[in-house]
């Protein structure tokens, strides 16, 4: 029993399942388990949205709520005159990766064996948080371009011109930021709880899997708070 216990603790760090797909490698395990997060969130949102009551109840009562923590979450971020385009943007990056870092948690990945490496959650992968910050960057520049045309790029000069190097930097700094904090906390979590089942498996590890629960969703609300101020800095009129 204690060695099925200590292969399922096993961590493959690094190791892929591959795809090729148009003559390029992909990683399988992450398209699997990306798929598999997306249709319980479009699952979540048939359920929610098939019988819509006048006084909302069970999986309506979950979505309406849903949307009205996004909603608070681009107000506060982005203002209240820009914010409602920006809600649809904000709700997904929110979601998915609140439900991709629960995933990880609370599906039973390891349990299904592939020809190589591991199923876990698609924010366990750098490239997914990669790929999520890049989005994000791309999102925070249509918003200031399509607001302010060319004199967007006027915030590059201000205050002073000489600013300009450190303001560019922070431009590739922040997608950097954005997706190694979420790809490390995911990872460390996982690997943290992988070690403690080998070696105290079956006490110890529950609470630990617990506080990750709570932590995979303050990493959600995290980034798309980020995403949130990121674009509400790029939309704001300066004065």
């Amino acid at each position: 029993m204690f060695q099925n216990i200590f292969d399922l603790a096993e961590l493959s760090v690094g190791q892929h399942f591959y795809w090729e797909l148009a003559g390029y490698q992909v990683h399988g395990q992450v398209l699997i388990t990306t798929w598999v997060v997306l249709a319980i969130i479009a699952t979540l949102a048939l359920l929610g949205n098939r019988n819509l009551k006048e006084t909302p109840e069970g999986f309506q009562n979950l979505n309406e709520y849903i949307t009205e923590f996004v909603r608070d979450i681009a107000k506060t971020q982005i203002g209240e005159h820009d914010y409602l385009s920006w809600v649809p943007f904000i709700g997904t990056i929110f979601l998915f990766i609140f439900v991709s870092n629960w995933s990880g948690a609370l599906l039973p990945w390891r349990l299904i064996e592939i020809p190589n490496g591991e199923l876990a959650a698609p924010t366990n992968d750098i490239n997914t948080t990669v790929a999520l910050a890049l989005l994000t960057s791309l999102a925070y520049f249509y918003g200031g371009l399509s607001k302010k045309g060319i004199g967007y790029f006027k915030r590059y000069v201000s205050p002073a011109a000489f600013l300009l190097p450190i303001n560019v930097l922070e431009d590739f700094t922040k997608p950097l930021s954005l997706s190694f904090r979420l790809f490390g906390n995911i990872l460390a979590d996982e690997l943290v709880v992988g070690v403690l089942i080998t070696l105290v498996p079956l006490v110890v590890p529950i609470p630990l899997m617990l506080l990750g629960l709570f932590t995979s969703a303050i990493q959600a609300l995290v980034f798309a708070t980020l995403a949130g101020a990121y674009i509400g800095e790029s939309v704001e009129d300066h004065h």
